[in-house]
């Protein structure tokens, strides 16, 4: 069954990692308001996750990841498998506690930052053992040792950072 709502945050996503980010962006803004923050779990999450990397400001950024992770919530892995079949729910919250933890970093709230990098760490069992795995706890790992450093720049390895 095609999922025309999935289809078009993928296509926003992609016109925006080709370097539209306000076109991205207000493509899946006019989404967010068809979907409603009552609408779908998986589009909401999906949605707000990928929003979230087209803004380069920390606050702006960290409104969308918090979105996310509250759709994630309300996700189950039977809505998730509807998506794509080797989809399950406990994966996408070490990146969305990430996303969450290098904003609040940005923004000089560490505790919190710190907070997050360890529910994101308590929670890297259920990456895959691939490059995309390997790249959220790498990305875990220079997120938590900034918050030591109490660094508030941007990482050069931030989605956000292209926006």
């Amino acid at each position: 069954m095609t999922d025309t709502t999935m289809d078009a945050i993928i296509e926003a996503v992609t016109t925006g990692r080709q370097g539209d980010t306000d076109a991205a962006r207000t493509r899946l803004l006019a989404l967010w308001d068809e979907i409603t923050p009552t609408g779908d779990a998986l589009h909401r999450c999906t949605l707000a996750h990928y929003l979230a990397d087209l803004y380069s400001d920390a606050a702006e950024a960290l409104i969308w990841d918090v979105r996310a992770l509250d759709a994630a919530s309300a996700l189950t892995d039977a809505r998730a498998q509807d998506h794509h079949a080797s989809l399950q729910v406990a994966g996408f919250y070490p990146s969305l506690h990430l996303n969450i933890a290098d904003n609040l970093r940005r923004l000089g709230s560490f505790d919190a930052a710190r907070e997050h990098v360890e529910a994101g760490r308590a929670r890297a069992d259920a990456l895959p053992d691939d490059d995309y795995g390997a790249m959220l706890r790498r990305a875990l790992v220079e997120v938590g040792d900034a918050v030591e450093q109490r660094s508030t720049a941007v990482r050069p390895t931030a989605p956000s950072s292209a926006g």
